[in-house]
């Protein structure tokens, strides 16, 4: 046996118990289920086994806390329970990371999804655990090459950034994070799969990351039909593993999908603990729990590494002002913002580049490169504004000099936009003054009227 195999017998040997405490069902009410005998040694978020005499234990956890009992809410339906059977406490839920878990699925309790052994690393991590001490971390980082044209240069990422996507459905936001998680400059990947369809993740495994992206990604998933309290454990899971890799000095890109169910599912459980709704049926609670969690990516302290961060948020009929959104947008480093009528052109991906900002600029480029990112989207301002006239045919070229140039860049900024980048940011910049250079050579002289 090799020593590093020996030392995860040994951590999975230490996490073993003799005995555990036991209580009784003394109530079973509107999905809830409460239990006597284990008020003095419960914890909120303590796991629960109800053995209900089938070949699978009813699985919960602690939400409410009481002097003469614990309630607990399940997993699943509480079909099948009895009064007086035993309860079992089982011990917290810590995940343990380690290397060998590249290239891995597991889900939000540390278990192989892939039928596959899953050897346990040598320290446990909770679930949650604070940020870095905000006046030890390092500033954000240098501008990291993501594979993409866009990203690259009008919308740059750099090390220790928080940036969110916000997308409706069905317009590329998985492809996208797909892409970066293969291109994008890291040491490694941890991707949360918070409520995707259970068809869509082997797929999102073979064909959107695919083998090379996988060798170096951690992907920690729990589908749509698991229950609210897994579905919001699979962001602290994964937000975990990155948290340990970053303190060994890594750099970590995190890419959650999405936040939004992460916050479904918390308001699911706070409305079961009796949390009344407060922002658009969501409960006040849900602001703190996408700040706690959003605030535990980004630079490290000297000695470590760094998370860098994309969540991904669905916004219905690309309302920007909904609750999770509003959120995410005043915590975060910039938002992308991805289009349907984009997609419905087929521009992939299909961000809308002036709703987006980086908000690493304008210290992440040069100045000349600044000046040629306020150039293209002053450009394509001008164009978006008259967009509906130029397209009806009543814009008469040489009426406005702006115009002209936006119009004849415009094509060519929008394939930009699109295109992916193998070459490095350098060629990205090269690529853009060139496109810029041929507008400017192309603009003509507005005609001046020669009098009598």
């Amino acid at each position: 046996m090799s020593q590093h195999a020996f030392s995860a017998l040994q951590s999975e040997i230490a996490t073993l118990r003799a005995h555990h405490r036991v209580g009784r069902v003394m109530r079973v009410e509107g999905g809830l289920v409460h239990i006597s005998g284990l008020s003095d040694s419960a914890r909120l978020g303590d796991r629960l086994r109800i053995s209900r005499g089938g070949p699978a234990p009813l699985i919960g956890e602690v939400l409410q806390l009481a002097p003469d009992h614990v309630t607990m809410l399940p997993e699943e339906a509480p079909v099948g329970v009895a009064l007086g059977q035993p309860v079992q406490l089982t011990d917290p839920v810590e995940i343990a990371p380690d290397w060998s878990w590249l290239g891995r699925v597991i889900d939000p309790f540390g278990q192989p999804m892939d039928g596959l052994p899953l050897l346990r690393g040598p320290k446990a991590c909770p679930p949650t655990a604070a940020p870095p001490p905000p006046t030890q971390r390092r500033t954000l980082g240098e501008r990291i090459d993501t594979g993409t044209a866009v990203f690259n240069t009008l919308l740059p990422i750099v090390r220790g950034q928080r940036l969110g996507l916000f997308a409706g459905s069905g317009v590329g936001k998985s492809n996208l994070l797909g892409h970066l998680g293969r291109e994008m400059k890291a040491d490694l990947v941890v991707f949360a799969l918070i409520g995707e369809r259970g068809r869509e993740l082997r797929e999102f495994i073979e064909n959107t990351l695919g083998p090379e992206g996988m060798k170096r990604s951690v992907i920690v998933a729990a589908t749509s039909d698991r229950s609210p309290l897994t579905r919001r454990r699979c962001a602290w899971t994964a937000m975990s593993i990155a948290e340990h890799f970053r303190d060994a000095g890594q750099h970590v890109l995190f890419l959650a999908d999405s936040v939004t169910r992460f916050a479904e599912a918390h308001r699911e459980i706070a409305t079961a603990a009796g949390e009344l709704p407060a922002l658009r049926g969501y409960p006040s609670s849900m602001a703190h729990m996408i700040m706690s969690l959003c605030e535990r990516a980004g630079p490290g302290i000297e000695g470590t590494g760094d998370i860098t961060a994309l969540f991904s948020v669905l916004v219905a009929g690309s309302d920007m002002e909904e609750p999770v959104a509003d959120v995410l947008r005043g915590v975060l480093d910039g938002h992308v913002v991805m289009d349907r009528t984009i997609a419905e052109r087929g521009r992939y991906p299909a961000i809308d580049l002036l709703r987006s900002v980086s908000r690493s600029l304008p210290r992440a480029a040069s100045m000349s490169e600044n000046e040629m990112i306020l150039r293209a989207r002053r450009l394509l301002g001008v164009y978006a504004q008259s967009e509906t006239m130029v397209r009806a045919g009543l814009y008469t070229d040489g009426t406005d000099p702006d115009l002209d140039q936006a119009i004849r860049i415009w094509p060519e900024l929008d394939a930009f936009i699109a295109e992916t980048e193998t070459a490095g940011i350098e060629n990205s910049f090269n690529k853009l003054a060139l496109i810029l250079r041929r507008a400017g050579q192309a603009a003509r002289p507005v005609p001046v009227a020669q009098g009598k």
